[in-house]
């Protein structure tokens, strides 16, 4: 009788912790203060890229992206010749760097939704900056 009693409360805590949190990655990003960092960074990327900001765009890319990138197509990323809006998704990484789901909306005619992805870095001190253009 002591026996099953033992094994009810085993059973009950081994239901809990399998309907429990398993991603790694989301868990760190809700424990991690600079998350907050790179979501807003990633914010005010794509917020220079809705408005056509070139200038605050750039300051907000990491160096090696500047210098794959040639200034004519950057020009073209940030020119506004149309209404533009964006959505940010949930972001999964890990301390230092995390990876945004993004969906850049365009009316050029009728609404265009592009779906993409935008990684932002920690260069130090709480320094963001974007590692990979949506």
């Amino acid at each position: 009788m002591s026996i099953r009693l033992a094994f009810i409360p085993l059973l009950f805590l081994s239901l809990a912790s399998w309907g429990g949190p398993q991603h790694s990655a989301k868990q760190t990003a809700l424990n991690d203060p600079g998350y907050v960092f790179a979501l807003g960074t990633a914010n005010r990327f794509l917020h220079a890229w809705q408005t056509g900001d070139l200038e605050n765009g750039m300051v907000l890319l990491d160096d090696h992206v500047r210098r794959s990138q040639n200034s004519e197509s950057l020009e073209q990323f940030f020119s506004s010749p149309s209404d533009r809006a964006y959505e940010i998704g949930r972001g999964q990484g890990h301390p230092g760097r995390y990876r945004f789901p993004v969906v850049l909306v365009t009316k050029t005619g009728g609404l265009h939704r592009a779906f993409s992805e935008i990684i932002v870095v920690n260069t130090g001190k709480n320094d963001w900056v974007v590692d990979k253009l949506p």
